[in-house]
């Protein structure tokens, strides 16, 4: 009853077994009408910010046409690129990191033959050293350069592609430049669109009704994820497969979005008031600060919401361990788990046997992160942490596309579920006022 979806084997699924110690079936059970309105007001487009709701059928509207032109223009500047410089901040850089760091060898910038560029992100902070040695670093490479912002004039891109558009025009000849550059941003108005049609950069359009921590399956994520060598297809392949599973599924109990969206908004009325999202795969850390942004951002308003959080384990459990597992009983946490590594590494035997690892001889590496898992959990459920677990079959671009729509439909859910709109962002200009006051902008 707690466990959405044990009879699919190819779906994400969601396990509330271990918070049943903290809300009960019928705690679960009381949010079944707001969860019923919830989808209804996003299928029909009747409630908050129904204006930014384009991301619910983006997987099944993306257009054989839209993907073709995607994968051709990433396959033309990988060719020539050494190294591909993304510039953007938020969701405009987010979703794509999330997913090529999650699909990519973890050390594939240190191979001597790659057949992929590697990718380096620019424009989401406002660090000087930073910026100075990525221009110094440029300076040895091929480069190319995908520029997202729909308006152009956020000051953290917009600062890193005027330096980076200066480096690159005296690298190379402007014409030569200009072909290395694409830009991702509105489809007729704001300074990114006009500079573009003015230097004549190849472009791609974020949909008007996006908003940026939606707009992983738009061009601002499949463009620069196809660059990496990615195989976007898929991902719209797992994207579908979950908008279709979810429209298709109304129960609350049959269906992991809704069954997510409620179990997290029970516990944050029993008092724990922030979440963490935990994994123990070292190349979805990314994926995690993807997720924050896209739940920070929609529920954090009107002195609402679940405060997100992640870790890394096992890892992290060297540091945040003792807090998690003995700190203040205002946390809950999610775990992804994957049931099946992309590879193989058996741990050897030795003679001496001087680390006392011989008892693990034989074993995968996998099956002692598995009993990591298992035995962490345990001992938070134990130490008063209820448990969320979302699990994938395994790692690859179908099912990284699927965890990516259910967690976006599960934060919509969710926010209707909180009483606030999960599509605007209005806090985050008020910090924009005083920067800007206080850098004499006009």
């Amino acid at each position: 009853m707690f466990n959405a979806l044990k009879e699919r084997k190819d779906i994400v699924k969601v396990n509330v077994e271990n918070c049943t110690d903290f809300v009960s079936f019928n705690d679960i059970q009381s949010f079944s009408p707001g969860v019923l309105y919830a989808n209804e007001a996003l299928e029909n487009k009747t409630g908050l910010g129904k204006n930014y709701l384009g991301w619910m059928t983006l997987p099944s509207d993306v257009t054989h046409d839209l993907i073709d032109q995607i994968q051709f223009a990433a396959e033309k500047m990988a060719e020539k690129s050494e190294v591909i410089v993304v510039i953007g901040i938020g969701g405009s850089y987010l979703g794509a990191r999330a997913v090529i760091d999650a699909l990519s060898d973890n050390f594939h910038y240190l191979r001597k033959n790659r057949v992929t560029p590697v990718m380096v992100y620019a424009g989401n902070n406002l660090g000087e050293d930073y910026h100075y040695d990525l221009l110094k670093a440029l300076d040895k490479y091929d480069y190319s350069v995908i520029v997202i912002s729909k308006s152009g004039t956020t000051t953290e891109p917009a600062l890193a592609f005027r330096l980076l558009k200066n480096h690159i025009e005296g690298k190379y000849s402007v014409p030569d430049a200009r072909s290395r550059i694409i830009a991702i941003t509105d489809k007729s108005k704001g300074a990114l669109r006009k500079l573009a049609q003015h230097e004549g950069y190849k472009t791609f359009v974020i949909p008007d009704d996006v908003g940026g921590r939606y707009s992983v399956l738009t061009p601002v994520g499949l463009m620069p994820i196809a660059a990496a060598g990615i195989n976007i297809n898929e991902i719209i392949k797992g994207a579908i497969e979950m908008e279709n599973f979810l429209s298709a599924q109304k129960d609350l109990f049959a269906n992991p979005a809704n069954l997510y969206a409620a179990t997290r908004n029970a516990l944050y009325r029993k008092g724990h008031h922030i979440e963490i999202l935990a994994t123990y795969t070292p190349s979805l850390q990314y994926f995690i600060e993807w997720w924050k942004q896209l739940f920070g951002e929609s529920e954090g308003k009107e002195h609402k919401g679940i405060y997100p959080a992640g870790v890394t384990l096992t890892t992290d459990l060297h540091s945040m361990g003792q807090l998690i597992q003995e700190g203040t009983r205002n946390i809950f946490e999610t775990v992804i788990k994957i049931d099946t590594s992309n590879s193989t590494l058996l741990i050897p035997e030795t003679a001496d046997n001087s680390d006392e690892m011989n008892y693990l001889a034989g074993k995968k590496m996998s099956y002692v992160n598995e009993k990591a898992l298992e035995g962490t959990l345990m001992a938070h459920v134990d130490g008063g942490v209820p448990n969320i677990v979302v699990t994938i079959p395994e790692l690859n671009a179908r099912y990284l596309g699927q965890l990516i729509y259910f967690f976006e439909k599960a934060c919509a859910v969710s926010g209707y579920l909180l009483g606030v709109n999960p599509f605007n962002q209005p806090g985050v200009e008020a910090y924009k006022k005083n920067m800007f006051k206080l850098l004499g902008k006009k």
